[in-house]
């Protein structure tokens, strides 16, 4: 998935590649996920991550909290997220659904 991106103020491209993202929110900076994984699926969707993330340059926060994995996904430099975050978002997403068996 791509986000359109560009400099047309009338349009938010963010909240529109959000709006496709189903489970994906923006909390200031970040973008952030909470799913419901067992531990296989966590250490699977880990890894997944780990090489899209490396790909891209990009450092998510992932944390195992009482059965659940939490993503956050933040710009390395300045404040905007940028288009790259977002793919990682939509990568993840995938990634997701491929460990689950949801595709």
């Amino acid at each position: 998935m791509r986000a359109l991106w560009g400099s047309r103020a009338d349009r938010d491209y963010l909240s529109d590649a959000l709006t496709l993202l189903g489970g994906w929110a923006r909390e200031g900076r970040q973008l952030k996920r909470t799913l419901v994984l067992d531990d296989a699926q966590h250490a699977a969707l880990t890894e997944r991550i780990k090489v899209v993330a490396d790909a891209l340059h990009i450092r998510p926060e992932i944390r195992r909290l009482d059965g659940r994995t939490q993503i956050r996904v933040s710009p390395c430099e300045g404040d905007v997220i940028t288009e790259g975050e977002v793919t990682l978002a939509a990568r993840i997403e995938d990634a997701y659904r491929k460990v689950t068996g949801t595709e």
